[in-house]
């Protein structure tokens, strides 16, 4: 591998505009060195705008004429799964925006093959990485907060920010609606938060099922020692922007984001330990993907460990069993 890591770009919509690409302008050791996607003209667009020198039509002609170290999937969904593995297959290292398959069964087929090929896997998971949410996990983990006790997770968006992508409202395609949208997110980072611990039973609520995909959902998680994880998304908010927050409740203290707020118990008395850290221009999301990034390249250059993906299959079964518990009404062990 050369000093910078040649990385191509399967999918041209809007994570690869807003995200991830204003991301890697500034991550020196990754060099873009081609973006696919079947809408030439788009990615021709997003290559002269980020001086990419090749664009592609088709993933095989990028990764055959592209000479890549690492790939990165966004394309819808219903792609993730054969995209990683054609950059598996290759050779490559990927990073893939969640979901990374839209089955269980489909994120241990890539488990697999990733342990055959010996290459790093990741999935977009940038909430994890946001300066926030690492704060309070830091004061989670130490222990100053006490046991967790409840974990409130939401996200909301507007009907036109969603439902204007033909393929989000196709199951097949999509893997289901707000939920499986923007749920995944919400439960990586509260389980991530959390540590992991076993799920033991699921319940969730859909306003409107069907045969379509779902505008809203709610769920809630309860988990080993007693913890509960409240999950709440929409993709038809009324107000201005979106909405993305968490907010937790421990035995000897609490924490939320948006603003950043973290407060502990300290000789009986709460105390306000939360820090603004150094002030920045980009908002927490990009700084999160930026990090990722970083977090990417010292893991496929051996000075750091990948998440494994193992949480990606729970998350995964998690997922399932809220659709399934929203379908019977009735709670549902993963």
């Amino acid at each position: 591998m050369a000093d910078r890591l040649r990385l191509g770009i399967v999918g041209a919509g809007a994570i690869a505009q807003v995200g991830h690409l204003p991301a890697l302008r500034k991550i020196r050791d990754v060099e873009v060195a081609g973006i696919c996607d079947n809408d030439v003209v788009k990615a021709r667009a997003l290559a002269d705008r980020f001086d990419i020198p090749d664009v592609f039509h088709d993933l095989s002609e990028l990764i055959e004429f592209g000479q890549l170290d690492a790939l990165l999937v966004c394309t819808p969904n219903h792609l993730h799964e054969s995209h990683v593995l054609a950059g598996l297959a290759a050779g490559l290292h990927v990073l893939c925006e969640r979901p990374l398959a839209l089955t269980p069964a489909g994120v241990q087929k890539i488990t697999r093959a990733q342990a055959k090929r010996d290459r790093v896997v990741m999935t977009g998971a940038n909430h994890r990485y946001r300066p926030d949410i690492q704060m309070i996990r830091s004061f989670v983990q130490s222990g100053e907060l006490g046991d967790l006790e409840s974990v409130r997770a939401w996200w909301f968006m507007s009907r036109m920010a969603r439902t204007s992508l033909g393929w989000r409202q196709r199951r097949d395609q999509a893997g289901g609606g707000a939920m499986f949208d923007l749920g995944h997110a919400l439960i990586d980072m509260s389980l991530w938060l959390a540590g992991f611990p076993k799920v033991e039973r699921v319940s969730a609520v859909f306003p409107e099922r069907g045969k379509g995909v779902e505008p809203s959902g709610t769920a809630m998680l309860a988990l080993a020692g007693g913890l509960a994880i409240h999950l709440d998304t929409s993709w038809r908010f009324v107000g201005p922007g979106e909405r993305f927050g968490l907010s937790l409740r421990a035995a000897k203290g609490s924490a939320r984001i948006a603003p950043l707020s973290i407060w502990r118990e300290h000789h009986g008395v709460a105390q306000d330990v939360s820090t603004a850290g150094a002030h920045s221009r980009e908002t927490p999301f990009l700084l999160g993907v930026r990090a990722q990034w970083a977090h990417f390249v010292a893991a496929v250059r051996g000075d750091a460990t990948a998440a494994p993906l193992a949480e990606q299959l729970l998350g995964m079964e998690v997922m399932n069993a809220i659709y399934q518990s929203a379908e019977s009404g009735r709670d549902v062990t993963p």
